[in-house]
């Protein structure tokens, strides 16, 4: 795993996919995806994470802290401090 590279998130936009934010307890049950098209990707003002957008004001945030799975069709992320995996799944 590697930490997180913008340059990798830059394929996304455009695209539809499928996104979620997963506990790393397991105690309840993952979060459902939802489908969204990704708009843009910056950087927080103060550059400790990476901004997703769906829309000009919708986003989440992810620490640039978080170890990085890519495969051809998933990005994950995994945050050690909060212990959540955020994932991006290309829609088919």
């Amino acid at each position: 795993m590697q930490g997180i590279n913008i340059d990798d998130l830059k394929e996304f936009i455009g695209l539809p996919v499928k996104l979620s934010i997963q506990d790393h307890s397991g105690e309840e049950q993952p979060a459902p995806f939802l489908k969204k098209e990704v708009k843009k990707i910056t950087y927080c003002p103060d550059r400790t994470h990476v901004r997703i957008f769906f829309d000009e004001r919708n986003f989440f945030a992810i620490p640039l802290t978080a170890n990085v799975s890519i495969s051809d069709k998933e990005w994950l992320a995994f945050d050690e401090e909060n212990k959540l995996y955020y994932v991006l799944r290309k829609v088919d």
